[in-house]
C-alpha cells in the first residue's frame, strides 16, 4: 500500500473512531429523560473497577441512582447492541458485494432473513415468543444450509446458483411467514414490530451474544486477501492459488453467522449492509483488507445514531423505517450518480 493511502486510511479510520465514541456518549446521555455527562462518572473510579471485577455492587459508587439505572442498565446495552449489530450486517454486507461481485448484494440476499423472520414468527405464534432469539438464530443459519445444500451439485456451488436458489427459498419462506402472520391474531403487531427492527427489548443477553460479531469480523478481515483475488474472477483466483469452493464456504457461512446474530437480536433492518460497503468503497476503494474496517466503524455510526434519534425524538419507533427512509432516497441518488459516469 503506498504511503499516501495508508495516511488517508488512519485519517478515515480514526475520524471514523472518534465520530462512533462522540456518538455513543451523546446515545447514553440523550433520551427521554436527558441524563448529564456527569451521571457517567462514579464517585471512586478505583473502586468500582475493583467492585467491578470482584462481583460486586457497582451502583452504590453512584451519586444519582436514578441515572445509573437509566444509563446503565437500560440505555448501554442497547447502545453496545446498536453498534455490534450495524457492525454485523455492514460487514456481512460487505463480504456479499465482494462475493456475488455485485454492489447490490446485501446480508439478506440468500434468505438469511427470511428464514430469521421465520423463526421468530413462529415462536411468537406458537410459544409466546418464548426464546424468540434462539429460534430467530436458528431459523436464519438453517435458511443459510438450506440453499447451499440445493444449490451445490458435485461439490460444487456457483454463484449464479446460489444467488437464485436464495431467492427462491426467501420467498418460499416469506410465504409461510405470510400464513404465520395471518394466523397470529393477537399476536400480529408483535411479529409486525420485530419485522421492522428494533431495540426497545434488549437486554445485556443480547450484548454477550452481539460479542460473537467482532469475532466473525476479525475472520472476514483474515478472509480480506482472497477476496481481492476472487474479485478478479474464479479462474484467475483458482490459478493464485485459492480453493475457491472452500474459500466461498467459509465467507458465506461467517456472514451468514454473523446477519444471523444480528437478525436474532434486532429484527430484519434494511439498508445498512447495502449502503454502508457500497459509501464505504466510494471513499476508500475496493480493498477489503480497509473496507471490511471501514464499512463496520460506519455500519455502527449509523445504525447507532438513527436508534438514538428514533428513542429520543420519534416516540420508540422501529428502527429499520429510519435507516430505509434515509437509505432509500440515497442509495437512489448513488445509482443515478453512477449511471452518469
Amino acid at each position: 500500500m503506498p504511503e499516501i493511502s495508508r495516511v488517508r486510511t488512519v485519517s478515515i479510520i480514526t475520524i471514523l473512531i472518534a465520530m462512533l465514541v462522540c456518538a455513543f456518549f451523546l446515545a447514553l446521555s440523550l433520551g427521554p429523560t436527558t441524563v448529564p455527562f456527569a451521571a457517567f462518572i462514579p464517585d471512586d473510579p478505583l473502586g468500582m473497577l475493583g467492585s467491578l471485577f470482584s462481583g460486586g455492587d457497582i451502583a452504590r459508587f453512584f451519586s444519582d441512582q436514578t441515572s445509573y439505572l437509566i444509563v446503565y442498565s437500560i440505555r448501554l446495552p442497547r447502545v453496545i447492541a446498536a453498534i455490534l449489530v450495524g457492525a454485523g450486517l455492514a460487514a456481512a454486507g460487505t463480504a456479499m458485494q465482494g462475493l456475488f461481485r455485485n454492489s447490490m448484494a446485501d446480508p439478506y440476499i440468500i434468505g438469511t432473513s427470511a428464514g430469521g423472520a421465520f423463526g421468530a414468527a413462529f415462536t411468537i405464534v406458537f410459544m409466546g415468543g418464548l426464546f424468540l432469539p434462539v429460534f430467530a438464530f436458528f431459523g436464519a443459519i438453517g435458511s443459510t444450509f438450506l440453499v447451499y445444500a440445493i444449490a451445490t451439485h458435485r461439490g460444487r456451488a456457483s454463484v449464479e446458483t446460489l444467488l437464485l436458489t436464495g431467492i427462491a427459498i426467501s420467498m418460499f419462506f416469506s410465504s409461510i411467514l405470510s400464513f404465520l402472520m395471518y394466523s397470529a391474531g393477537k399476536s400480529l403487531h408483535q411479529i409486525v414490530f420485530w419485522l421492522m427492527g428494533g431495540f426497545w427489548n434488549v437486554s445485556w443477553n443480547d450484548v454477550w451474544l452481539g460479542l460473537l460479531i467482532p469475532i466473525g469480523g476479525i475472520l472476514l478481515i483474515a478472509l480480506a486477501r482472497d477476496l481481492n483475488i476472487l474479485s478478479l474472477g474464479e479462474e484467475d483466483a483458482l490459478h493464485l492459488g485459492v480453493n475457491v469452493e472452500q474459500f466461498k464456504r467459509i465467507l458465506l457461512f461467517v456472514s451468514s453467522a454473523l446477519t444471523a446474530v444480528a437478525v436474532s437480536i434486532a429484527g430484519a433492518i434494511g439498508f445498512i449492509g447495502l449502503i454502508t460497503p457500497h459509501v464505504m468503497r466510494l471513499i476508500v476503494g475496493p480493498d477489503h483488507r480497509i473496507l471490511f474496517p471501514t464499512s463496520m466503524l460506519a455500519g455502527g455510526l449509523f445504525l447507532l445514531i438513527a436508534d438514538t434519534l428514533t428513542r429520543s425524538f420519534l416516540g420508540e419507533m422501529p428502527v429499520g423505517v429510519i435507516t430505509s427512509f434515509v437509505g432509500a432516497p440515497f442509495f437512489i441518488m448513488l445509482l443515478r450518480r453512477r449511471m452518469r459516469a
